[in-house]
């Protein structure tokens, strides 16, 4: 499966686990667990971990043209993680459709991720 969201210790926080190419059922998923906890407590924040990603097909980048326009200010923190050059340009790319305070981490460095995400 494409995306695996993951419970964290602080409900304010999701984890989301990305892998291969993203359709559009992945973001049937994705957004009523994100929506939920945005209702729940207000801006949250997310870990996006992408392993062997390989972007998303047609409906699934209109999916997140709709959610990023949706949700402009619903993320507090974004923390990403990933592999390659083009994941770590894309941190640069989204940050005009977001309020959300942006870093990008390689794949070694998660615990850093999870630690910036939580505060630290």
């Amino acid at each position: 499966m494409p995306v695996n969201l993951i419970k964290s210790k602080d409900d304010k926080v999701l984890e989301v686990e990305v892998s291969g190419k993203l359709k559009h059922e992945d973001y049937q998923r994705l957004v009523p667990e994100f929506e939920r906890l945005v209702q729940k407590h207000g801006r949250i924040r997310v870990l996006f971990m992408m392993t062997d990603f390989h972007g998303w097909d047609g409906s699934a980048l209109w999916d997140d043209i709709k959610f990023d326009a949706r949700h402009y200010k619903d993320i507090d923190r974004l923390a990403m993680v990933g592999d390659k050059k083009w994941e770590k340009g894309m941190s640069l790319f989204c940050r005009p459709f977001t309020t959300a305070k942006i870093r990008y981490f390689a794949q070694d460095a998660i615990a850093e991720a999870r630690a910036w995400i939580d505060g630290q």
